[in-house]
């Protein structure tokens, strides 16, 4: 029996050991028209993906972790060794940011964010459905000026998010736990 939408939607997880077949040109137009209908205050579509694939997944990993050690905040041997092995595997980088646009004054950094965020959630759940593993990561010099700069995002009109890796599971792993929603909810009734 096929699965429904709900079903993929509580059967998504992080899926970070992936390897090709990437998405088909098909489906990666599938996955970034998906993240085209996040909700976002003001239609300011603040988000802003930078593709990375091939090669150029090798050159960002060089760059990353020399800048990284620039920056004064260096991988250990062993930690650089297990980013480069899984990297070489991932066939679709995709580099996420949020453009900041200081001409509006009117909706707050903070929701431009969270719609960016949500941009990215569709992005998952788009992947999910389609049957790739996807995983969003901040590892890998986000938070390094000189990365988040040779992506095309500087620091002054740009929030940089990470990196969605995209490709076919190596290995799903068991279904994850989930927590029971009712510990995270109240009732609010106005008194």
């Amino acid at each position: 029996m096929p699965m429904s939408p709900i079903d993929y939607l509580l059967t998504r997880r992080s899926v970070k050991f992936v390897r090709a077949p990437g998405p088909s040109a098909e489906h990666l137009d599938l996955i970034l028209r998906a993240a085209m209908t996040a909700p976002d205050h003001g239609h300011l579509q603040p988000w802003r993906f930078a593709l990375i694939r091939g090669a150029a997944i090798g050159r960002l990993a060089d760059l990353a972790i020399g800048a990284s050690k620039a920056a004064g905040k260096p991988m250990t041997p062993e930690k650089e060794a297990n980013t480069r092995r899984w990297l070489a595997e991932v066939p679709l980088l995709i580099a996420l940011a949020c453009r900041l646009d200081h001409t509006n004054t009117k909706i707050p950094e903070a929701e431009r964010m969270l719609a960016t965020g949500a941009a990215v959630t569709q992005m998952l759940d788009a992947a999910h459905m389609l049957g790739y593993g996807a995983y969003w990561s901040t590892g890998l010099g986000t938070y390094v000026d000189e990365v988040n700069e040779a992506l095309g995002f500087d620091g002054l009109d740009y929030r940089y998010m990470g990196y969605l890796a995209i490709g076919t599971p190596i290995d799903a792993g068991p279904a994850p736990q989930r927590s029971d929603y009712r510990q995270f909810v109240t009732e609010w009734s106005g008194a």
